[in-house]
Parts: structure tokens; sequence; C-alpha cells
């Protein structure tokens, strides 16, 4: 029997449900999930191993998450556009994710643009069918069908984990033959200190409002891995005095909330206690800075800067 492996991206609109289809493939969190748009900036690896079971062929799926497709208006949003473009490029094949609980719009047209330019095979992803009566999924397959040639239909609700047997079947079975890219204990490539940013990302998406989640970005700034505990200093930089009083909240309420939430969910991410250390720096404007983008959310760059440095007394 071959094994099968390759790159599998997942683009969508915002919202779409990629990386709550990317966590309940791998079994882990390793995407953070809000209901805010654009809540990933970054493109997330999830690695599934597939076992020989029935029709299903054996093999390694890497699954890239990826940032929801828009018309970028500054430089984090051009940034976030260039991850999604970088996830194309070579993939073996392409899952579009489409929303069935929303209307077919001008965003849809515009991420079925990308998936045209592309020269991968495409599957269409109709996810959240638990909202929707069964008898309106037949004629939304028939429209989008019209609308270009996708190797497979799959519905599916990533959040009830329904369909995604078949899903991952009919993915591991398109893939070319090909070797183990990762160990077979190993499911994301990405480091320990990108999560927990964006861990800490999470609950201030969650715990905030208005302009202020999408004017924040976490940066680990030190990461101690001791035997029995991880101590961790991290920055919430925002774009204004006004957003960082926020943050921090009435005699520090809101960043002692954030800061607890965080540290619970990175100890389950971890399986250590942590120690947690969070302050908020303003960096003005830092959204439309390209240099200040890569600086926030480059994690290979942070990862760099991190070696040299250890947890002060």
């Amino acid at each position: 029997m071959p094994f099968r492996s390759g790159f599998v991206s997942i683009i969508g609109r915002p919202n779409a449900g990629k990386s709550t289809l990317l966590n309940a493939l791998v079994g882990e969190k390793l995407a953070i999930v809000t209901h805010k748009p654009q809540t990933t900036r970054n493109r997330i690896t999830g690695i599934v191993n597939v076992k020989k079971v029935g029709r299903r062929q054996p093999g390694q799926i890497v699954f890239v998450d990826t940032p929801g497709v828009h018309k970028p208006t500054d430089a984090l949003n051009k940034r976030m556009m260039k991850e999604v473009e970088d996830a194309l490029v070579g993939c073996d094949l392409l899952l579009l994710m489409i929303d069935v609980s929303q209307k077919f719009g001008t965003g849809d047209e515009f991420v079925l643009e990308l998936v045209k330019r592309t020269e991968a095979k495409a599957f269409l992803i109709l996810n959240k069918i638990d909202l929707i009566p069964k008898g309106r999924l037949l004629p939304m397959i028939e429209q989008y069908s019209k609308l270009h040639s996708f190797e497979a239909v799959i519905p599916v609700s990533a959040e009830k984990k329904q369909g995604l047997e078949e899903l991952v079947t009919l993915v591991v079975n398109a893939l070319p033959e090909g070797p183990k890219y990762f160990p077979l204990d190993q499911v994301t490539d990405q480091p320990e200190r990108f999560v927990v940013a964006e861990l800490i990302r999470e609950q201030v998406l969650i715990n905030t409002k208005e302009e202020v989640p999408y004017a924040s970005g976490v940066i680990v700034e030190r990461f101690e891995d001791l035997p029995k505990l991880v101590k961790i200093a991290a920055a919430i930089c925002v774009e204004r005095e006004g957003q960082k009083g926020i943050i921090i909240g009435k005699q520090g309420s809101m960043l002692k909330h954030i800061g607890t939430r965080a540290r619970l969910e990175i100890e389950r991410f971890l399986g250590k206690k942590v120690f947690l250390e969070i302050f908020v720096k303003v960096r003005e404007g830092w959204r439309g800075s390209a240099r200040a983008v890569e600086e926030t959310l480059d994690w290979k760059r942070q990862l760099e800067d991190l070696t040299s440095k250890t947890m002060p007394e």
C-alpha cells in the first residue's frame, strides 16, 4: 500500500471555521478561535497521521490554516494576505471552506478567484451544516459546483465534528505518494512560544471590545522552561494610551483577568505549571508599519531573539 503525504491549505473568508476545523482534525488546540473576524494572523500547521482503514490509504497530512481572506487596508492586513498567498504556493491540495449559514457575496467571489488562480486540486468544504435545514444543502452544492470544478464537495460541521472522517479519507487519498515530513509524535511545526503568544492574544480578543482586540499584538519576551515550572514574560502591544488603559482596567483588574485565563490555557497546553508576567506597551500605529508588523508577528525572528535571553530572578 503506497504511503501518501502532502501539504493541504485551508482558505476561506473570516469566521468560516478554518481554525476550528484544524483543531478538530489534529485533536489539539493549535489555533485560537473567537467569534471576532481576523482572529488568525499567521499560517498555522497541524499534522495528522493516517492509518489504513477500509478505503482510506495510509499517509501524513500537513494541514495549513490561514488568515481569513479579505481586502487589505494596512500593513497588518497585507501581511495576513501574504500568509494566505504563501500557503497557496506549492500546496498539494486546497480546501476552500464556506460558512453555509451566510449568504454568498462579493467576499466569496474574491476567495473563489484565488482558488481559480492556483494550480492545485481543490475541495469545497461546506461548514456549519448543523445551522441550516438539510433541504438547503443540495441547492448550495449545485450552486458552487457551477462556479468551479471542485474535485470533491464535503459537507461538515467542524464544531460538532461531523463529516471529518470522510474529509480525512478523501484528503489523504488525493495526496501524492511521498515521505513522512514530520515525526509521528509531532502535531505542529510552530514553537511553543508562538502558541503561548496566541493564547494570550485570544484572551485579549475575548475580553475587550471595539478596536482594542484588532489593535493588539503579543510578543513573548522571555521563556524559560524549568523542570517543574515555565517562566514567561509577554508584552501586549497596542496603538494608543487609551487602549492600554482598557486592557489594564481599573486597578489592573482586566490585565489580571486576562493573565489568569491565559495562564490556565497555557498550563493546559504545556502540561506544566506556569509563572506568567504580562505587561502592556504602546507602539503608536504599529499596524500601519510593515517593520512593526514583522516584529510583532514573525515568530521566527522572536525565537532567534529569545535564544540569548533568560528570565530575570
